[in-house]
């Protein structure tokens, strides 16, 4: 056997044939290493169609790298004396083929970069980590737009990078005379609902596909979420064929309805492809480009595709920024103190509350949610609820099929959770369940009343966001964003501040919100994912 010169370690969300990694790739003395690990699945509890996708992604790019003639090796998780963990099975590899020099592009996870450079110092063996040319602002850029200021804005930064790579500009103004459409795109579908709807662009599962989802059942028959209906794009074709569905029928009506709700039907007029994007089937460039090309061709709405972009360009190059120069002590922030643990029932989707079982029958089943119900219906439920935010954080990385640490943490943490207390976003985003009544039709059919704040009608939502308010008025009431919603709590008298504590210790307590009849099922998931 040849000497083999470099390692090039390929993670299961660095799917890319150009990437960094590969640059002066000799198949005559360079080899690849891939490497599916339980660990992977356990380390939080991984759901079935987010374990899934990354294992038939990785598979069919397998394919994609032996047919370009590049020497693999790789490692199945059925693969006889495998080992558990990513660092293990590296080790073992690297005893047996004996490489001059480890390379690798940046991965996504802190922790896996930690892991990985243990394991080649162990070895004696340099890594050489290469820049993830997948994004358009690297950690670097990003330190030094942070150096200096007070606060992080995603606007200023979005704004930085539409000048940068001169998208959507004319000359140095923004098309439009504007740069953010965000008041145009926030229309509800109205009592007709969404209409006819275009099919979401889905994939049957081939031959490599349909033998992970029979292994993914069986390895981690406990673990939540189903695969009937699994159809994710799981290849380079798939995900470009994904892009070009989207940005023709659907983008048009993206900006206008990106924050509607409707029972029943995920799809709507979203995009669909952060899964693809994260495991780098999809450069962001070519997205970004394909959404401006279609509004300069006249084929969308100029509200539409910069909010889409905004949502590419601008908050997701934010989002990584923050996690890679806030890490590690970013997972330990808590700014609010909270310390409940997560309901059960976000495991199961065995809740009364209509809009929370309908978001959370379709993650299980998709392992897919749109943002708004991430941020307003989930995210809102557990924020209001005062859910240890690291407990949130672990559910969220578990259960979405487009969850990576990089842009899942900040997201949740920061975002949703404002455990960063207010480094991402400036204001905790908290309403009552008026918010869902106006953005859905959830609640005519619910047995809670969004008006109402306490009694046994009164809707969970609702009462938590008044106890929310009580519970943090001190602090809300210095955030300039928060003191009118703040200003309301002196309306009300001490009989109704009371009723609120009562009925938001019941919320609390499992009493409100759990389906009957579920407690046994619940328990021991909860139980399981507490373990994890």
């Amino acid at each position: 056997m040849p000497e083999l010169r470099n390692l090039i370690i390929v993670l299961g969300d660095q799917l890319d044939l150009d990437a960094a990694a590969f640059d002066g790739f000799d198949a005559g003395v360079d080899a690849v290493w891939m490497a599916e690990v339980d660990e992977e699945s356990t380390h939080v509890w991984s759901s079935k169609p987010r374990t899934a996708l990354f294992l038939s992604a990785m598979r069919h790019f397998a394919l994609a790298l032996q047919a370009a003639g590049r020497t693999l090796h790789y490692t199945r998780l059925d693969t006889p004396r495998s080992e558990a963990s990513l660092q293990a099975q590296l080790a073992a590899d690297i005893l047996r083929l004996r490489p001059e020099r480890l390379v690798m592009t940046a991965p996504g996870d802190w922790h896996v970069l930690q892991a990985l450079q243990a394991v080649a110092a162990a070895s004696g063996l340099p890594l050489e980590i290469r820049e993830d040319r997948h994004f358009f602002c690297s950690v670097r850029e990003f330190a030094a737009h942070a150096r200096g200021r007070k606060s992080l804005r995603m606007e200023f930064f979005y704004r930085e990078q539409r000048k940068r790579h001169r998208v959507l500009m004319n000359g140095d103004a923004p098309t439009g005379g504007q740069w953010n459409f965000d008041v145009d795109n926030r229309e509800a579908f109205g009592a007709a609902g969404p209409g006819d709807l275009p099919a979401r662009a889905s994939f049957a599962p081939d031959a490599v596909t349909r033998e992970v989802i029979a292994l993914v059942n069986n390895r981690f028959a406990s673990h939540p979420g189903r695969l009937d209906s699994f159809a994710w794009p799981v290849t380079r074709t798939q995900a470009l064929q994904s892009l070009q569905t989207f940005v023709k029928e659907r983008l048009p009506l993206f900006g206008r309805y990106q924050d509607a709700m409707w029972p029943g039907d995920p799809w709507l007029y979203h995009a669909h492809l952060s899964a693809a994007l994260n495991l780098k089937l999809l450069n962001p460039r070519e997205v970004v480009a394909a959404s401006e090309a279609a509004y300069l061709e006249g084929r969308v709405p100029l509200a539409s595709a910069e909010g889409f972009i905004r949502q590419i360009l601008g908050w997701r190059e934010y989002v990584r920024g923050i996690y890679w120069t806030r890490m590690p002590g970013y997972l330990e922030r808590n700014a609010l103190g909270a310390r409940e643990d997560l309901p059960a029932w976000y495991w199961t989707g065995a809740t009364d509350m209509d809009c929370l079982r309908d978001a959370l029958a379709q993650t299980l089943t998709h392992g897919y949610a749109n943002h708004i119900q991430r941020l307003m219906v989930t995210g809102l439920y557990a924020l209001m609820l005062g859910v240890d935010p690291k407990q949130v954080h672990a559910w969220y990385l578990a259960v979405y099929v487009d969850a990576v640490e990089w842009v899942e943490l900040p997201n949740t943490l920061g975002m949703s959770q404002y455990a960063d207390g207010g480094e991402m976003g400036s204001k905790p985003y908290i309403a009552t369940g008026k918010y869902i009544q106006r953005m859905s039709p959830h609640c005519k059919g619910c047995r809670y009343d969004p008006a109402q704040r306490s009694g046994d009608t009164a809707c969970p939502f609702t009462t938590l966001y008044w106890d929310f308010l009580m519970r943090h008025e001190a602090a809300l009431a210095r955030n300039p964003r928060m003191a009118l919603q703040v200003k309301n709590v002196a309306r009300l008298n001490d009989e109704q501040k009371r009723a609120v504590h009562e009925r938001a210790a019941a919320i609390r307590c499992g009493k409100v919100g759990a389906a009957a009849g579920a407690s046994v099922e619940v328990d021991a998931a909860h139980g399981f994912a507490r373990h994890a």
